[in-house]
């Protein structure tokens, strides 16, 4: 930090203040997590229970503590409930998604999503109690009024859906990654302003009696790491 910086005022360091574990405890909190989230599975069949909505509050408020490049925390979470809304946001996202498995996409991408058993029919989007749908936040504006830029938008948005993804799993609820294409029509219907870029569209609820997932592997630890 530099002696300018300081001189401003701009810095305001805090103690950090964390209960740091014994190496037991922090094994057994790992292990326990790691098992929780290797029963995260991508569901497209959703109970129309009830969801408390505290959970899905908990959760956005957990996805807000991500890190973001200048702690500008670049979001904007859309908890949809309103089965209107619902119903506007899955016609348009049918339409898109007809569009691209007719038209738009190649035999290589086709292929590729073959084994998860997916289509452009999207029930899910009017099944599920909640759809939250995530914006990523270009630039704002400072309380001047004038245009801030944002820097590392995506990678930060990123990082926040997954502190959501992790919540809702942890609260026992079920969630779909849905990213239609193209996605300008949700900021359409749901009114979000010029700054704002859709991101991804997540359902969310409990799983319907009898849901089934794809029967797919994720890769071990020796592959998706590189060790020096």
């Amino acid at each position: 930090m530099t002696e300018n910086t300081l001189a401003r005022g701009e810095y305001h360091p805090i103690p950090y203040e964390r209960e740091r574990p014994s190496a037991e405890q922090a094994r057994e909190r790992s292990q326990e997590f790691l098992e929780s989230m290797r029963t995260r599975r991508s569901v497209r069949s959703f109970s129309g229970e009830p969801v408390p909505a505290v959970l899905i509050e908990n959760a956005v408020r957990v996805a807000g503590t991500a890190p973001s490049g200048a702690n500008q925390q670049p979001w904007t979470f859309v908890v949809i409930s309103d089965d209107d809304v619902k119903a506007q946001i899955r016609a348009a996202a049918e339409r898109e998604e007809e569009l691209l498995y007719s038209q738009r996409a190649g035999p290589e991408y086709l292929s590729a999503i073959r084994p998860i058993g997916t289509d452009w029919v999207k029930p899910h989007l009017t099944d599920a109690p909640y759809l939250i749908a995530v914006f990523e936040q270009a630039w704002s504006r400072d309380e001047h009024g004038e245009k801030r830029k944002h820097y590392y938008v995506r990678e930060s948005v990123g990082i926040a859906v997954g502190f959501l993804l992790a919540a809702l799993h942890t609260a026992g609820l079920a969630t779909l990654t849905h990213a239609p294409s193209p996605m300008g029509f949700l900021r359409e219907i749901l009114e979000r302003p010029e700054n704002e870029r859709p991101f991804l569209l997540i359902p969310v609820g409990y799983p319907a009696e009898g849901a089934v997932v794809p029967e797919l592997e994720k890769k071990s630890l020796d592959e998706i790491t590189v060790r020096f």
